[in-house]
């Protein structure tokens, strides 16, 4: 038991829908979730294997675990859904019953300090391929052809984005890019942010600086990690290992294999 009042919870790269077993794991974790009762639960990027906020594109994975983030909020958490590169338009009014707040970034203060969460997609300035797949896809006219498409066409194209999502950025997840994370984190630490968080490169990853910090937060979808933020801003992994697994370790099949279906 914890002695310190957990404020918030903070969960990335979940992808449940990716692999056998993952929504059950999910339920289990949303479950101590709701035990643990935070006042705020953010989802930093990449909750299902693909998400698209527009109800006619949900699968019964989909639905189940959007079921859980309802439960959550009523269970009196505020659940905030950072979008990442698998998240398509989470401000639509279809999610409205599931998250409080769908958005690129999220801020808050906490113990004095000025934290900031986003997915982290963008930081790899060299993915040209990736940066310019995402400005389209995630553009007012895309955004507009999504709500018009035959239904079942629009399942097709849902089935077919974990694929495309894999291929765009393969040779750049490969390894972390340090130097891209350095130089956003200090512009961050500039702009008066004293905790940056991300997610999107699934493996754990730490700077300190002057008092300032910035972190990657390491996949549910390998290692189950939830990161506790207290309300004086004190942090705290379970499983503790989580952030043991650095950048020198083997990676994981995200940076190894351009689609997980190739892996099974």
């Amino acid at each position: 038991m914890l002695a310190w009042h957990m404020v918030r919870a903070v969960l990335a790269d979940l992808h449940v829908g990716q692999s056998r077993g993952d929504l059950e794991r999910f339920l289990a974790t949303t479950a101590t979730l709701r035990d643990r009762r935070p006042d705020e639960i953010v989802f930093l990027g990449d909750v299902f294997r693909a998400l698209v906020g527009f109800s006619r594109y949900w699968d019964d994975t989909v639905r189940a675990g959007l079921a859980e983030l309802a439960a959550l909020r009523r269970g009196g958490a505020r659940v905030i859904m950072v979008e990442g590169n698998r998240d398509f338009y989470l401000d639509a009014r279809d999610l409205d019953g599931y998250r409080d707040a769908g958005v690129r970034a999220h801020s808050f203060a906490a113990g004095g300090r000025r934290f900031l969460l986003e997915h982290g997609d963008l930081i790899n300035r060299h993915d040209r391929a990736y940066r310019t797949w995402r400005a389209v896809s995630k553009s007012a006219p895309a955004r507009l052809l999504a709500r018009l498409l035959p239904r079942r066409l629009a399942r097709r194209i849902v089935l077919g984005t974990e694929a495309r999502l894999a291929k765009t950025n393969f040779s750049y997840r490969i390894e972390l890019p340090v130097e891209d994370l350095t130089a956003a984190a200090r512009r961050h630490f500039a702009a008066g942010v004293d905790v940056v968080m991300w997610g999107h490169f699934h493996r754990a990853w730490r700077l300190a600086e002057g008092g300032r910090e910035a972190l990657i937060v390491p996949a549910w979808a390998e290692t189950g990690a939830v990161l506790w933020l207290g309300d004086d801003g004190r942090q705290l992994f379970e499983p503790a290992y989580a952030m043991n697994v650095v950048d020198s370790t083997d990676p994981s099949w995200y940076h190894t294999h351009r689609s997980p279906l190739e892996a099974s």
